[in-house]
């Protein structure tokens, strides 16, 4: 080593200059090392600041000690090809695991050191937006608190490992102020007076109390900022006199589903936010089937709806159509036109578009014009859609269109179609009808008839709440409130009734209800509870923005509610007979075995009785023949093992095999003449062989899909589809208390402090039990008399696979 005179000499000469010269020498080992760098591996004579930097930074990572194949790290700084302290740190641990003097892949090395990914100030901008909007209800609720959190957890994101750190900051802080706006007073930390010490006897009664009750969707954010009955903003104030008397104060709201398709995940949310809001409040909700568009609707979607918002646990005020109200939206279509605020026109619908300012390659941006019809008289566009009415025109040949506001940038006024000609019969009015009105006509309208005080959709339509308000008022009708809330995506699945059209008619599922599908009828399938569902939602909360919840979350939550809600059994999905060679054929042993262990919960679920004797089956997985390693807990020669509730261990005495190898039998020694048995390592679980019950099969889930966006997948979302959604077992065992447990389904155990206790009906859904060590299960509706058939709903834990 040189002196350090020497040292400081060679520093100045490079550039370091004087005082980071000697601070540098400092520090024997970084000093040694940046010596060495600089007059071993490198053949360069004059650097940069930056090379100079980054090379004191790998003296650093050196500390005095050898890095293998070093030079190739000091090659790629004076390259350009190695630009900051992570990827010098990344090489370093790249190298570390090499050998000196072996060759290194130079490939592997620039990937290991991150070489060429370049990431702009776009890129972090979107993978921070991306994570932000995947914390949406915590940023909302928690705001400005939690961007130190969001700070540290946006440089751990894998996407953003390359990113420049000195991005990071500045780029949180504009997405903080875009959608949260500037900081206020619900962002400044108030310190609070430390309470004086509470009495012994206050300290315990505040332990002793019940669970607190969960926090409610309906009080607090995006619904717990709506406005009250009787406040609803009109045009014509006068209007509000007969509404009022209508509503008494109270509030009414309506889920208005299109019965062409089954519900999914998301409309559980519309479902909870208008018929929960409306039952917070003690006020009413409708179902109202919006039937406009006879081709599409068919009896088994109607009866679908109808039954999900039951199981759900919620009763509607008043079941309406929007075909109830045909008649009275006619005549209102008649005095909209004797208003000249309609017209009927004949133009096709490439003519509307170009109209409208479409472009030839299909984006908007030309020059809007009035249709050719616009300008008609009231008196010919009465006889006109009287015309239509009475069935002159074809389907396609002439629609009742709004005279809205040509001039507004929303294409939501742009001339809507009001009413169209189709010739199809519908379920409840038959061929009355030659003409139909559309979503944009009806919608408004008949919130209107029903009295809506509050009109409550997702964000997609806020900009068709401009046109909703311009009809109600061109026709001098009370005009509901629209108000838009954020819907409830699941990634990781496809929710679009196209597409789940195409995995049902292609066979790569069951059925709608297919449990691997996210339809609320596969949901309610596969055995999840409705209770998980709306508490899950209440967690989430209502804003204004979207919420993309993976399904692993979605998971988490109803395993959460069926830990709480399930009885435990005894279950052997791979059973092998055991047989206990020192206990008589006749021997019994009965035993009594909480449902579910621990606490309030034992008496709450009770106990069952089961019979132990001298066969016995348990899993595969728990033996072995062959002398067990210190990882192995279960049974061994030599290793014993305790059963759930059994007095005394059983010892490994000898195995018996088939032609093929494969254990049939074991034979093992009920150690209760042990005079000092051993304390076992576990304790497994077991099924008497006695009167066990056979399943025929248990059908094991994982996701249907193996990617986060399957509809990304650039040969369409079917060749996104995982080979291995389905895994099913045929030989399973299960202790006969299933019996007791199917015969009390639904059990409808409460729990503390919860708004969302659902009292259920009986079905295969509501059988539900939780099988030790391998995951929640109910009972599939293929089951009957002579077969038995489950489904697992969800894993005891989350599958480390799927994050």
């Amino acid at each position: 080593m040189s002196s350090e005179e020497e040292l400081i000499n060679l520093f100045n000469k490079v550039g370091l200059g004087e005082k980071k010269s000697q601070e540098i020498i400092k520090n024997k080992k970084v000093s040694s090392s940046l010596y060495e760098i600089l007059t071993n591996e490198s053949s360069s004579e004059s650097y940069n600041d930056k090379q100079l930097a980054l090379l004191h930074q790998l003296a650093i990572e050196s500390k005095g000690g050898i890095i293998p194949n070093r030079k190739f790290i000091t090659d790629a700084i004076l390259d350009g090809r190695i630009k900051t302290n992570l990827q010098i740190s990344e090489a370093v641990k790249y190298l570390k695991s090499t050998t000196e003097g072996a060759d290194v892949s130079l490939d592997n090395f620039n990937a290991a050191s991150g070489v060429g990914i370049e990431l702009t100030e776009e890129d972090v901008k979107n993978e921070i937006e991306k994570y932000l909007n995947s914390i949406n209800s915590e940023l909302e609720s928690k705001r400005y608190s939690i961007l130190p959190k969001v700070l540290g957890e946006v440089k751990k994101l894998p996407s953003l490992k390359w990113a420049a750190p000195n991005l990071f900051k500045p780029t949180i802080d504009a997405l903080f102020l875009a959608k949260l706006g500037p900081k206020d007073e619900r962002d400044v930390v108030k310190k609070e007076k430390k309470p004086k010490a509470a009495s012994n006897a206050a300290t315990k009664a505040k332990t002793t109390t019940a669970a607190e009750p969960e926090r409610s969707m309906f009080s607090e954010g995006f619904l717990g900022d709506l406005h009250k009955p009787g406040e609803e903003p009109q045009m014509y104030p006068e209007l509000l006199k007969a509404h009022n008397e209508f509503t008494k104060g109270k509030v009414f709201t309506r889920f208005p589903p299109e019965p062409n398709g089954f519900l999914h995940i998301g409309h559980s949310k519309a479902i909870m936010v208008n018929f929960g809001y409306a039952q917070f409040h003690g006020g009413h909700c409708y179902l109202r089937y919006d039937d406009t568009n006879p081709e599409a609707e068919e009896e088994v979607y109607f009866r679908s709806i109808k039954d999900m918002i039951d199981w759900l646990g919620y009763e509607p005020w008043k079941i309406t159509h929007s075909s109830d109200y045909f008649d009275e939206l006619y005549e209102l279509a008649i005095r909209l036109i004797k208003n000249d605020k309609a017209y009927v026109c004949h133009c096709t619908p490439e003519q509307v578009k170009a109209n409208r300012g479409m472009k030839e390659d299909g984006t908007l941006g030309g020059e809007r014009k009035p249709c050719i019809h616009r300008s008609q008289s009231i008196e010919h566009n009465l006889t006109e859609f009287i015309a239509m009415k009475d069935g002159k025109y074809k389907s396609g040949e002439a629609t009742l269109r709004m005279k809205q506001d040509l001039s507004s940038p929303s294409p939501q006024m742009w001339d809507l179609v009001a009413y169209r000609v189709l010739d199809a019969a519908h379920h409840r009015t038959g061929d009355k009808w030659k003409i139909y009105p559309t979503y944009d006509f009806t919608h408004c309208l008949v919130d209107s008839l029903e009295n809506i005080t509050h009109s409550l959709c997702t964000t997609e339509f806020i900009l068709s709440r401009e046109s909703y308000e311009w009809l109600c008022d061109a026709l001098h009708v009370y005009r509901p409130p629209q108000r838009e809330y954020g819907r409830l995506n699941l990634t990781g699945t496809v929710l679009s009734k196209r597409k789940i059209a195409k995995l049902v008619d292609e066979k790569y599922v069951r059925g709608w209800d297919d449990p691997r599908l996210y339809t609320l009828e596969g949901i309610k399938r596969r055995g999840v509870p409705p209770g998980a569902i709306l508490s899950f939602i209440n967690t989430l909360g209502v804003t204004t923005s979207t919420t993309n919840i993976q399904i692993v979350r979605f998971e988490s939550a109803v395993r959460n509610y069926l830990d709480q809600t399930t009885p435990r059994l005894m279950m052997v999905l791979n059973p092998i007979e055991v047989v206990i060679d020192n206990l008589a054929d006749d021997y019994e042993l009965e035993i009594e075995i909480p449902y579910k262990p621990g606490g309030k919960d034992e008496s709450k679920f009770g106990y069952r009785k089961v019979k132990f004797g001298n066969k016995i089956y348990i899993d595969s997985n728990d033996i072995r023949t062959e002398t067990a390693d210190s990882d192995y807990f279960r049974l061994a020669p030599g290793q014993p093992v305790g059963l759930i509730k059994v007095p005394f261990n059983i010892s490994y005495k000898s195995a018996e095999f088939d032609s093929e190898g494969k254990i049939v039998r074991i034979h093992v020694n009920y150690d209760n003449e042990v005079d000092k048995p051993k304390k076992p390592k576990t304790y497994i679980q077991w099924v008497p062989k006695s009167n066990a019950i056979h399943i025929d099969q248990v059908r094991i889930y994982k996701p249907l899909f193996n990617s986060e966006n399957p509809s990304a997948h650039p040969d369409g979302f079917l060749k996104d589809i995982n080979p291995d959604s389905e895994h099913v077992i045929t030989n399973a065992v299960i202790e006969d208390s299933f019996k007791e447990v199917e015969t009390k389904s639904p059990l409808n155990i409460e729990i503390v402090g919860s708004e969302f206790n659902i009292k259920e009906k009986k079905g295969c859904n509501t059988v539900r039990f939780q099988a030790l060590r391998e995951g929640y299960f109910c009972v599939d509706k293929d089951s009957n008399g002579n077969k038995l058939i489950l489904n697992r709903i969800v894993t005891l834990k989350e599958d480390s696979s799927k994050k």
